[in-house]
């Protein structure tokens, strides 16, 4: 059979037989003939004892209609043998049973079961062109609306962001044990401009994947599942009639990634018209999963851009200030005697620390989610307070504790959490290696501020030039959920040996 561009097939025949349209099917035995394209066909099991409930398949006629198809188990030998996906068929005889309410593949009233006089025959050749396959998308609201109603289960394309918890910046490398061990792997994907959710694929659509990922030359982008099931949390579930298909295989996936790829491009093109030799002057406003793209392309260069963004957390585990220069702020070492300015342009030998702000907080906006870094005055700018002025008011109302004491995170930087605000953010070269993704803040601009200057910019790479060294090394994935806690990665603070565990500073000011 010769396949059209449309994704159509066309087979030809003589006959002039009449059969009846998928929409006519009404409950009720039926004597009439129906002509359909066997879309998949899957094993149906009762999910506590396991015991085969019968085969259901999808099937889809002329006119586009997809009905449900049911075969019961003690006749599932009898005509499996002749069956195969793709192919088309005359079936005579059935009885139109009522769909089921439960986990529903198609919207039809009806499902046509094949009864003790169902006759099924294969044909090769026939005058009309039947659909290879109907998806039903809806939208992530509608997801929301059905959630853990185990009703409809809906198809769903979109764009992975991490696979078994690994970015796609590199080709991810699957662990087939695990997964063997788990029986399922999670994908990240974000449908268009929707928010990121959890795809659990289990047990045979788990091998199914993992398969088909491989078998990939490039690492592919884009995901489309059939009939997931929609949990709370923005999570979804794969069932055993669950398909899935990548980058070109279907139209619908072909699609998305024409768009995908087209909005890439519009992104490299809006900044490619604003970068200097070293950096881009003008800030972008862009969303989290826009900045994150941004970040995972060879032409990638330092840019500035604004983020609208909620907190979700103060990443505990690691510090939330170093000791820095006085003069300078960057990083302040312990020598013999006294503390060492780390910036060979500052090198002062006998500096006084003062503390500054090196905040991890985890973000999240309608795309994406993330961990931005403060530093220094973007700190103050939330909070109200210069870390020096918190960390001095916490040794002078714990005076037992040593120098050496590492100061907890204050009321004053948790009282942040829920707030929404634009975000001034840096990327640099740290980001582009794929291993750092956590994104340096340098500055907090009003939810209405006007576009910047040139010039305003300009003091934002003086005033941080050096500070955004701190959070060099400062590596983590974005959280896989709201609420999530830090990685181990997380843990780590900039590499020094000193605010590693924050110290005591040796002037409050």
């Amino acid at each position: 059979m010769a396949m059209k561009r449309n994704g159509k097939s066309h087979v030809s025949s003589d006959s002039d037989e009449q059969f009846m349209s998928f929409k006519d099917v009404s409950l009720g035995p039926h004597e009439a003939q129906l002509r359909f394209r066997l879309i998949h066909f899957w094993e149906a099991r009762n999910p506590v004892k396991k015991t085969l409930i019968g085969l259901e398949m999808l099937l889809i006629d002329e006119q586009g209609t997809v009905i449900q198809g049911f075969i019961p188990p003690g006749r599932i030998k009898k005509y499996l043998p002749d069956m195969k996906r793709g192919s088309v068929y005359k079936l005579i005889n059935f009885y139109g049973s009522k769909n089921k309410p439960m986990y529903r593949v198609a919207d039809h009233l009806a499902t046509v079961s094949f009864t003790w006089n169902s006759e099924i025959s294969a044909l090769h050749e026939i005058p009309i062109s039947i659909d290879e396959d109907r998806f039903r998308f809806h939208s992530h609201e509608d997801f929301e609306t059905n959630c853990d109603l185990k009703g409809d289960l809906y198809d769903v394309v979109g764009h992975m962001k991490l696979v078994d918890g690994q970015t796609l910046i590199e080709r991810p490398i699957i662990d087939d044990v695990k997964i063997a061990t788990t029986r399922h792997i999670m994908i990240h994907v974000q449908s268009l401009d929707g928010p990121v959710m959890k795809l659990y694929l289990w047990d045979q659509t788990a091998t199914d994947f993992i398969k088909k990922f491989n078998s990939c030359e490039n690492t592919p982008t884009v995901l489309l599942v059939t009939t997931v099931n929609t949990k709370r949390t923005l999570a979804l579930a794969s069932m055993s009639s669950t398909r899935v298909f990548m980058d070109n295989d279907v139209q619908p996936t072909r699609n998305y990634l024409t768009w995908y790829v087209s909005r890439l491009q519009h992104l490299f093109y809006t900044i490619a018209n604003q970068v200097s030799a070293d950096v881009i002057t003008k800030r972008e406003t862009l969303t989290i999963a826009d900045i994150f793209s941004y970040m995972s392309q060879e032409s990638a260069k330092d840019a500035f851009f604004e983020c609208t963004a909620t907190i979700d957390d103060v990443v505990h585990g690691s510090s939330w200030y170093y000791i820095g220069c006085s003069e300078c702020h960057s990083k302040a070492t312990k020598g013999t005697n006294s503390l060492i300015c780390t910036n060979a342009k500052c090198a002062k030998v006998n500096t006084t620390g003062v503390a500054q702000y090196r905040a991890k907080i985890s973000v999240y906006d309608n795309t994406e989610q993330a961990f931005f870094v403060l530093l220094g005055d973007a700190g103050r700018e939330l909070t109200g307070r210069h870390a020096s002025e918190l960390v001095s008011n916490y040794f002078k109302a714990n005076k037992s504790e040593g120098a050496d004491h590492e100061v907890p995170i204050p009321e004053t930087l948790i009282s942040i959490i829920g707030q929404t605000h634009k975000f001034c953010v840096k990327v640099t070269d740290h980001n582009f290696s794929g291993n750092t993704r956590a994104v340096t803040v340098t500055k907090i601009l009003p939810l209405d501020t006007p576009p910047p200057t040139e010039a305003s910019v300009g003091n934002d790479i003086g005033a941080t030039s050096e500070e955004s060294k701190q959070s060099g090394n400062d590596v983590c994935e974005p959280p896989t959920s709201r609420g999530d806690p830090a990685d181990e990665d997380s843990k780590r603070t900039c590499g020094s040996a000193d605010p590693g565990t924050a110290k005591r500073p040796r002037c409050g000011n």
